[in-house]
């Protein structure tokens, strides 16, 4: 596999040649075997990626080869590490704990759903690494990696399935 997509803890992100600001984790990078859930930490190591979501009340679906799932109000992902659902997407109402994907703010209107801990997902080894849409000021992330919508859009037209992003010092 040639890896195309490269997120650099000085907040980089590589798309082939031609590099982009980033945000990452505002826990910093840490080996994938150190990272715990809620430590703010991006996992270093290659991620495959997974899926997109995308908000359809506010956005097109992205121009992409991968597969693509639209977003509703009773998306869920599982954050609770008791639960046989851990790191998993899950449907509203849900009672364990759980990250919204449909949020007020835009960082989830697309979502690139990284293969981190999944298969099968470790109790506690950290949930939800996401490539998601970054805040106007670039803040750190709860360990994702974040990009701006146009870098996003320029990223997913050129991802093809069996793609990764690999987050590295």
């Amino acid at each position: 596999m040639i890896n195309k997509f490269k997120a650099t803890a000085d907040g980089m992100f590589n798309i082939y040649e031609h590099s982009v600001r980033c945000s990452l984790g505002k826990g910093g990078v840490r080996p994938a075997g150190e990272k715990r859930e809620g430590d703010g930490a991006s996992p270093l190591g290659i991620w495959p990626i997974r899926y997109v979501f995308y908000r359809p009340d506010r956005l097109s679906p992205p121009q992409t080869a991968l597969n693509v799932v639209t977003l509703s109000p009773d998306d869920g992902w599982c954050d609770d590490p008791s639960s046989p659902f851990y790191n998993q997407h899950v449907k509203l109402p849900f009672a364990p704990s759980h990250e919204k994907l449909w949020r007020d703010d835009h960082v989830y209107d697309l979502i690139v759903v990284l293969g981190h801990n999944d298969d099968p997902p470790v109790s506690g080894m950290g949930s939800a690494i996401f490539a998601h849409l970054a805040r106007p000021d670039y803040s750190g992330t709860e360990g994702c990696v974040a990009l701006k919508l146009e870098d996003m859009q320029a990223f997913l037209r050129v991802a093809q399935p069996g793609d990764a992003i690999e987050i590295h010092i």
